[in-house]
């Protein structure tokens, strides 16, 4: 196993197919979510569940759903975007241009009779859920929340302490793993809780594809800010790092 720092930096989102002929063992599974179950929540409430879904034909029903991307994801994402290697080097936050299609680079508005046409054009050739051997899906009920917490943000973050446990974890194992967000869409969602007899009083955190890559992996620049670059040390105006 990895030490804790090589895990946190070799953490990554893998962009590509995975094997779907190589299962994830039920031993991994196991530990994965037992990460995920210890992850620290707000009041210990755990809230949230997890439908592991790894019968290929369903995830294929899942990966029928058109799942294109919003116009205001388009726009909002083109912000984080740097077109050299150069780019990201100087701004140490986002990511490069050449993860994503070219149809996601040109953040102009669409006219709204316009919007749902075009935005399945821009997914054409990019499928948000590409094939894997395994598909988990994180459910919370957000008719509870973390005592006085407004907007459940301690519930939000706790579920991103859950995350980040399975993710870790599935690292550790040589396991690579994929985040989507688009399952969140309102349609998606619907159609996914349709699908599995998922109560409609819970909503889709998060899901995210494990499995073992099915090609090569490309190695691609990833940045972080300098620690002085966010340290405050007893004032905003004070840094820890001289």
């Amino acid at each position: 196993m990895q030490a804790i720092n090589e895990l946190i930096r070799n953490r990554k989102s893998l962009r590509i197919p995975f094997d779907i002929n190589r299962k994830v063992s039920p031993e991994n599974i196991k530990q994965i979510l037992e990460a995920g179950s210890w992850a620290p929540t707000a009041h210990n409430m755990q809230n949230f569940e997890i439908l592991l879904i790894d019968d290929l034909a369903k995830i294929e029903e899942v990966r029928s759903i058109s799942l294109p991307p919003s116009q205001t994801f388009i726009q909002e994402n083109y912000l984080q975007l740097s077109f050299s290697e150069e780019d990201l080097r100087r701004k140490r936050t986002g990511v490069l241009a050449t993860m994503f299609p070219k149809s996601w680079l040109t953040p102009t508005l669409i006219p709204e009779n316009r919007q749902k046409e075009e935005a399945e054009q821009l997914t054409e050739n990019h499928h948000q859920l590409l094939p894997c051997p395994l598909l988990m899906i994180v459910l919370y009920n957000p008719s509870r929340r973390a005592p006085g917490s407004e907007g459940d943000f301690l519930g939000i973050i706790s579920i991103g302490c859950v995350l980040e446990n399975i993710w870790l974890m599935a690292t550790s194992l040589g396991i690579s793993m994929h985040v989507i967000s688009a399952l969140g869409n309102q349609i998606a969602e619907n159609k996914i809780k349709e699908m599995f007899a998922i109560p409609a009083y819970f909503k889709i955190a998060i899901a995210f594809r494990l499995g073992y890559p099915a090609g090569s992996i490309s190695d691609t620049l990833r940045v972080r800010r300098d620690l002085h670059d966010f340290t405050h040390h007893n004032n905003f105006k004070g840094n820890y790092f001289h």
